[in-house]
């Protein structure tokens, strides 16, 4: 531990710093690239994108990923404006992911569910 001595908008404050070991850093560095390369996958998942059209409250999901869908078929129930909107499947396809549960706060374009077309 390092003590320093920190003046902040003419206020002086005592603080302790810890210095890490290079193990501890590579380690977070590790777990970052790990969380990234994850987030990249999905982000990766071809299909169509089924976005909100506005922003709300998700009251029910009707589909999980695998399920066959056809075209015009309710995907899951969003409230927005105190009224209940049924989001539809714009085509035939099977769900690769639905990325929002029941409860989730979702705003205007947010992707709900992807879509592998056929």
């Amino acid at each position: 531990m390092q003590r320093f001595l920190v003046k902040v908008n003419g206020k002086e404050y005592d603080v302790e710093v810890e210095t890490l070991s290079n193990n501890s850093t590579s380690s977070k560095e590790e777990t970052v690239k790990k969380e990234a390369a994850a987030s990249t996958q999905t982000e990766l998942k071809e299909g169509r994108q089924v976005n909100a059209p506005l922003a709300g409250n998700i009251l029910s999901v009707k589909v999980k990923a695998g399920d066959k869908v056809k075209r015009g078929d309710v995907l899951l129930t969003l409230e927005a404006l105190k009224l209940e909107n049924e989001i539809v499947s714009p085509c035939d396809g099977t769900v690769l992911s639905v990325n929002v549960e029941i409860g989730a706060n979702v705003g205007t374009g947010d992707v709900l569910v992807i879509i592998d077309e056929q």
